[in-house]
């Protein structure tokens, strides 16, 4: 299950741009929680605790807990606005959590056993199609991964949704079919040097030559 992070925030009383680039003086970054059929609250967080979690990776399926002059509000960040040139958070959009409303959420795909693939150890090459699943979820149940097991995968063999681990409570938003997680695909053949195939006779003139 997905572990909880606490965010402590404060709270800003006034939205729009102008709001905004106050708090970005003062050295916060504003925020908003929206969702489960409440008004929105304006909060403004550290800038260094942003960036933690940004750095953590997976941060748009794991649970925040923000707390708000003593208020605890449970939600998930669902956008992160950038400053184009030095990239750093200029605001953060966090959806709140309703009890027993299913969540949608991107669940990342971890890729365990590649070490004992046959099909890898043959030379084949490990294609990727998803490193993340969106699913349907609760929130007090969110999976922090899920795990694709490669270690028995030969040469054009797949994972599919089926075979993950951890799926248990999710519900994939692509219902209608197994969709593939990843394959093994064949080795790939690189030409020589000389640009000559297998077929070609040795010292055959070039053509147009």
């Amino acid at each position: 299950m997905a572990n909880v992070t606490v965010l402590q925030a404060a709270s800003r009383e006034r939205a729009g741009k102008g709001a905004a680039r106050a708090t970005r003086r003062a050295g916060r970054v504003p925020a908003v929680i929206y969702g489960a059929k409440t008004a929105p609250t304006l909060i403004a967080l550290d800038p260094r605790d942003v960036l933690k979690e940004l750095h953590r990776g997976g941060w748009r399926s794991r649970l925040y807990q923000v707390t708000v002059d003593g208020d605890v509000t449970r939600a998930l960040i669902r956008d992160v606005q950038f400053h184009p040139v030095s990239d750093a958070p200029l605001h953060v959009d966090f959806q709140r959590l309703a009890p027993g409303e299913p969540m949608r959420v991107s669940v990342p795909v971890s890729f365990e056993g590649e070490a004992a693939s046959p099909g890898l150890k043959r030379g084949g090459v490990l294609n990727v199609v998803r490193h993340a699943v969106e699913v349907y979820a609760d929130p007090d149940h969110l999976p922090e991964k899920f795990e694709a097991d490669l270690g028995a995968l030969d040469i054009n063999d797949n994972v599919r949704w089926t075979d993950l681990k951890g799926t248990e409570g999710a519900r994939p938003v692509i219902a209608d079919r197994d969709f593939v997680i990843c394959t093994v695909a064949p080795p790939t053949v690189v030409a020589d040097a000389g640009g000559e195939g297998e077929g070609a006779a040795p010292g055959a003139p070039a053509k147009g030559g």
